[in-house]
């Protein structure tokens, strides 16, 4: 089986809901040794984005929609750990403060950002969703962390990225707490617009930008 059927095939779980197969493929590409950021980026991703746009244009109803989203859940519990597997005597990396801003309850994307961000010896604070933008810069503060990372899913909650924006200047904590922002609506130039140092489209893309934040090498 080639890596493009595999990856369809991780797509297609997703959209039908279907949490064992989800997990039973994550599975299968851990032992097979299969580039875990790809499966997840092009197929588990790409199926949960594919069951938000039939969603969005009523082809799903929300019961489907939150299947699928158990899928997708599904699949990243089996292959958390893996993505996690760093040496244990490496020292910790930058702190990162990261969560879905206030109004919105949508997590996983977050939730994948932060588990690539761990993978890469982030320390991650991961305050969950539907947080008060005031916790995000007060968090970060006091937990001394260099990076705030904002995801919003829907339009109506991405101005909340840009009033922490602006509440991290208004601290005067701009030269030592960078803010980077992504979610599916959000765009880089949106992010430019509100003056948010960094725009993830996606993990990956998270963290590469968050190891430029932080000045690591890549």
């Amino acid at each position: 089986m080639d890596t493009r059927e595999i990856y369809l095939k991780q797509k297609q779980a997703v959209i039908d809901g279907d949490m064992k197969l989800a997990a039973d493929l994550a599975r299968e590409a851990i032992d097979a040794g299969a580039d875990l950021g790809k499966c997840i980026d092009e197929g588990f991703v790409a199926g949960i984005h594919e069951v938000g746009r039939l969603w969005e244009e009523g082809e799903l109803f929300l019961p489907e929609l939150m299947q699928g989203a158990d899928a997708m859940k599904a699949a990243m519990e089996v292959l958390r750990p893996e993505l996690l597997k760093t040496d244990r005597d490496s020292p910790s990396g930058p702190r990162v403060v990261i969560g879905t801003v206030q109004g919105d309850i949508h997590d996983i994307g977050k939730t994948l950002v932060a588990t690539f961000l761990e993978a890469n010896n982030f320390e991650v604070v991961d305050l969950g969703r539907d947080v008060p933008l005031e916790t995000f810069v007060d968090t970060a503060e006091q937990e001394g962390a260099r990076l705030i990372c904002l995801s919003a899913l829907l339009t109506t909650t991405m101005p909340g990225q840009g009033t922490v924006v602006q509440m991290v200047k208004e601290r005067g904590l701009k030269d030592r707490i960078a803010v980077m922002v992504g979610g599916a609506p959000v765009r880089r130039a949106f992010a430019r617009e509100i003056g948010a140092d960094a725009f993830g489209a996606n993990a990956v893309e998270a963290v590469a930008e968050a190891r430029r934040l932080a000045g690591i090498a890549s």
